[in-house]
């Protein structure tokens, strides 16, 4: 009996801990200019399996000239920066921690770039980089996990 629950315990803590180093949580952006935390942004699984990250609220002190996303150029063109999904698609990659093959928008210029997602730090912390063409081109911010 004793050794059944020592064994469920373990086996419940392994996922805990695999869920944890997965983009799926809620995360608080931070600021580039100001490394200040900018806004929080739910990712979930999606059912086809990919990644849809929506922004759902915003941490800046000061509230945004335009809060809407009036630089896109797709079907968010006009649309509310606050609830507007920012990550779209991205698989896991085949033995490895990264999530890749997905886009984020950057709704403060309205531009699309491929995205890689890291989990770091036991899953605590969320490198995300959007590049143009090779991921050597780009940038990357750390996001802090939240939930």
């Amino acid at each position: 009996m004793i050794k059944t629950a020592l064994t469920l315990s373990l086996g419940l803590l392994s996922l805990v801990a695999h869920a944890q180093m997965s983009p799926v949580g809620l995360w608080r952006s931070i600021d580039d200019a100001t490394q200040q935390p900018k806004a929080e942004i739910r990712i979930i699984q999606k059912a086809g399996g990919g990644l849809s990250g929506v922004v759902e609220r915003s941490l800046a002190d000061t509230p945004s000239t335009e809060p809407n996303c009036n630089l896109c150029t797709d079907d968010r063109k006009g649309q509310p920066k606050i609830g507007m999904e920012i990550i779209r698609g991205g698989q896991q990659s085949d033995g490895k921690v990264v999530w890749e093959g997905g886009k984020i928008l950057d709704p403060e210029n309205g531009k699309n770039y491929s995205l890689r997602l890291t989990p770091i730090d036991g899953g605590k912390k969320l490198e995300v980089r959007g590049f143009v063409g090779a991921p050597l081109l780009g940038r990357t911010q750390t996001w802090i996990r939240v939930q």
